[in-house]
């Protein structure tokens, strides 16, 4: 049996409270000198910031205005362009979801729970074993999310929200839907860019900058699979994904050009503060 997925993940309010216990608890942990609390507190700290950047994003896409009429009208758009460009058609995937129950459950379960255990397992990972990597890559995630959220104020319909186009919510379908009871709601038009793809391709990005398995390249499975899942389950055209790529890359391009600028000026600071040790000491 498929297990079944949670109903919906935390809201703003939890994930603010999760922050708050979290970082209450790394301000205490920093006041005793043991040693094992030394070590815990910067885990406590960097989760709590993580959660609490979590927090405001789901509470600022509450807050997102949305008008209904346009965004289904988008929606529409968007498969007609896909149509035009010859993309394959979402609905095909959705068939093999509907032949085979088993699939499609767990296409749901892989949609509620890999989202956000892989992203928080890959910062714990390289916090762990790569810290000194870490504040990169979450800053890559950070600047990618915030503008993510920036483009989802233009409302978007999702696929499973056009059945009059063909398309089946797979979720509601197999009553596993991480939206609740299925009814609508503002959140459900936060579909362009997906995340989900941008979250997995940082994770899997993550993993192959940091280690140095040969069995690293696995971790490409990741966004493969997470593409197949957001897109068959009708949560995410393939324009959404494809929004994702174009919203990240300029993203880690300039984490790149601004790491190799910011090491290009170290050597002329050392040999500025070097000259001045030298006139120092001959005056």
């Amino acid at each position: 049996m498929v297990p079944h997925p949670p109903t919906a993940e935390l809201n703003w309010w939890q994930a603010g409270l999760l922050a708050v216990v979290l970082l209450a608890m790394a301000l205490g942990l920093s006041r005793v000198r043991a040693g094992w609390a030394q070590k815990t507190m910067p885990f406590l700290k960097e989760a709590g910031i993580v959660a609490l950047l979590f927090a405001l994003w789901q509470r600022a896409g509450q807050l997102s205005q949305h008008s209904t009429t346009t965004a289904f009208d988008r929606g529409i758009w968007i498969n007609r362009a896909e149509r035009w460009l010859h993309l394959p058609n979402e609905r095909d995937l959705q068939l093999g979801l509907i032949t085979h129950p088993t699939l499609g459950q767990w296409a749901n379960l892989y949609y509620a729970v890999m989202h956000l255990s892989t992203t928080g397992a890959m910062l714990f990972w390289l916090f762990w074993r790569h810290r000194d990597k870490y504040s990169r890559v979450r800053a890559a995630l950070a600047i990618f999310t915030g503008l993510a959220l920036l483009v989802q104020t233009v409302a978007v319909a999702p696929p499973r929200l056009l059945p009059q186009l063909g398309f089946i919510d797979i979720a509601v379908k197999y009553g596993q839907s991480v939206y609740g009871s299925g009814a609508f709601s503002a959140q459900d038009l936060l579909a362009m860019p997906s995340v989900h793809i941008g979250w997995a391709i940082v994770v899997a990005g993550a993993v192959i900058y940091a280690s140095t398995s040969r069995w690293r390249w696995l971790v490409l499975v990741h966004p493969l699979l997470t593409l197949y899942v957001i897109t068959a389950t009708g949560n995410h055209w393939w324009f959404d994904s494809l929004g994702s790529v174009l919203l990240l890359a300029p993203v880690v391009v300039g984490q790149i050009f601004y790491f190799r600028w910011r090491g290009s000026r170290r050597p002329a600071r050392g040999e500025r503060t070097e000259a001045l040790t030298v006139v120092g000491t001959s005056s």
